[in-house]
C-alpha cells in the first residue's frame, strides 16, 4: 500500500511539481491549493504526511500547522512546512507553530522526498 502524501499549496505549479517527485519517489499524493479546505482533505484522504506551504492567502501555512497540531484528531499526522520563507526566525516559529519538518524552496527531489521519508 502506497503511503498517501497532502500537498497543500496556493500554486498549481508547485503542487503538480511536488506531486511528480513524489510519485516518482514511490508515494500516492492528493493536492489541496486552499488552505481552508485543509481538514476536510484529511478526513477524506487520510495522508500519512501533510506538505504545507506557508505564504497563502486566506490562511496562512502557520496558521493551519498550529490548528492541525492543536486538533486532537490531527495532532498526530506529521506535518512538513514546505517555503520560501527560510530565515532562521521563520523555521523557528514553525517549530513553534508543531511543524515536524522544513523543506526550502527551491528544493531538490532529494531533499523533499528525505524530508517525507523520515516520517512514513
Amino acid at each position: 500500500m502506497l503511503k498517501k502524501i497532502l500537498v497543500v499549496d496556493d500554486s498549481q505549479a508547485e503542487i503538480r511539481l511536488m506531486q511528480n517527485m513524489l510519485q516518482a519517489g514511490g508515494f500516492q499524493s492528493v493536492g489541496i491549493s486552499d488552505p481552508t479546505k485543509i481538514e476536510e482533505a484529511i478526513d477524506e484522504e487520510r495522508p500519512n504526511v501533510i506538505l504545507l506551504d506557508v505564504v497563502m492567502p486566506q490562511r496562512n501555512g502557520f496558521q493551519a500547522c498550529r490548528d492541525l497540531k492543536s486538533h486532537e484528531s490531527y495532532s498526530q499526522i506529521p506535518v512538513i512546512l514546505v517555503t520560501s520563507k527560510t530565515a532562521p526566525s521563520d523555521r523557528y516559529w514553525g517549530e513553534q507553530q508543531g511543524a515536524n519538518g522544513y523543506v526550502a524552496k527551491p528544493f531538490t527531489p532529494d531533499e523533499l522526498l528525505s524530508a517525507v521519508k523520515r516520517f512514513v
